[in-house]
């Protein structure tokens, strides 16, 4: 169905109709995004594909509303003369669960879409990536995305208004910006379990905890931490990779990640720091960090717990047992994402935004 080349570019997206509404807007006075919010996000992206000459868009269907709002938005900005893509929902079964993300992206991967625009926060993000990274085959051709930020920490996609993040997938779509210019490579955390038997991903951090059941997913309590890897923290972010930001930051696009190992919780414990960390929106917690180490990529890290849980990305994803071979892995360039500043940076030095004036 895509080929830039022809002039002829399927953009898929998926947005999460859910996301930013898990525990923590509870516990913390986290914002919720409301049904209307998500459409009005989506109708400014589909505006600027449009205006690019995107023509062909395919959506992931929802049950809550985001569909048939969509719809309604569409043909009121036709009535007012305003040119839009064209629209088509994916033909798939409605779980109102992650199986749908995934469902969707492989969808799309069939459809031959060109990029997928992402709304949700870290957890849509890990869908869609997983999905693509544990489901590619060596010859198939990487799909970027482009993520926009609607889910509660957000480490991974970042804040940006959704018309210029539109902008960069539409440069690269219609090959105005040659690949190698438009992407950007990624790091993300491969986690293992008894060599093969389970495998599964992290972009941004994979936190190991004693608890041995899922109970709540999503990760809010610093008291049960036993060892947090990650892929990039910054000290400018909010959550569990907000730990490493503010002990020891490492960038998305620099090398290595890090490793962190908590303390018991005991007062003077030897060689133990507290640090005080943003947990969650409005949420200030103190952990006690045991030590801490750079990693590399490629190096097979043990999980050395006898039985725990791990939170992939803030949400607690599985158990493991005694006797169990967890490792994680760190690997770098192992997914592409739309570079927006460098697509708008190339366009504009480039003057693809220039155009001869018209008479009126």
């Amino acid at each position: 169905m895509s080929n830039p080349a022809s002039g002829n570019p399927c953009v898929g997206i998926i947005a999460n109709p859910v996301s930013a509404r898990d525990v923590r807007r509870v516990i913390a006075n986290a914002s919720t995004l409301q049904l209307t919010d998500r459409v009005n996000i989506i109708l400014r992206a589909l505006a600027a594909l449009r205006a690019l000459g995107v023509r062909q868009v395919l959506m992931m269907p929802d049950k809550v509303g985001i569909s048939s709002l969509l719809l309604r938005g569409l043909a009121r900005e036709r009535t007012l003369g305003n040119a839009m893509p064209d629209v088509a929902f994916l033909t798939m079964e409605i779980t109102s669960s992650a199986e749908d993300t995934r469902c969707a992206v492989r969808l799309m991967r069939a459809a031959g879409v060109c990029s997928i625009l992402v709304l949700g926060g870290d957890g849509t993000h890990r869908a869609v990536v997983r999905e693509l990274y544990l489901g590619s085959t060596a010859d198939a051709p990487r799909i970027p995305i482009a993520g926009l930020s609607t889910g509660t920490n957000n480490a991974f996609p970042e804040m940006r208004e959704s018309t210029v993040t539109a902008l960069a997938v539409g440069l690269h779509a219609t090959g105005r910006i040659p690949a190698e210019r438009a992407l950007a490579g990624n790091k993300l955390l491969e986690i293992d379990v008894n060599g093969g038997a389970i495998r599964d991903i992290a972009i941004v951090d994979a936190a190991v905890a004693f608890d041995r059941f899922i109970g709540a997913r999503a990760m809010w309590k610093p008291d049960n931490l036993h060892s947090l890897f990650l892929a990039f923290g910054e000290p400018t972010a909010v959550g569990l990779s907000a730990i490493g930001g503010l002990l020891q930051p490492v960038s998305p696009r620099a090398p290595g990640g890090l490793a962190i190992r908590f303390g018991d919780g005991r007062a003077g414990s030897a060689g133990a720091i507290e640090l005080t960390v943003p947990f969650a929106p409005g949420l200030i917690r103190s952990v006690q960090i045991a030590a801490w180490t750079a990693i590399e990529a490629g190096q097979a890290l043990p999980v050395d717990l006898p039985g725990g849980s791990m939170a992939l990305d803030g949400e607690r994803e599985l158990v493991f047992a005694e006797g169990d071979a967890v490792t994680v892995t760190l690997r770098e360039n192992a997914f592409p994402t739309v570079d927006v500043p460098g697509c708008l940076h190339f366009a504009a030095q480039h003057g693809l935004f220039r155009h001869p004036a018209t008479s009126q």
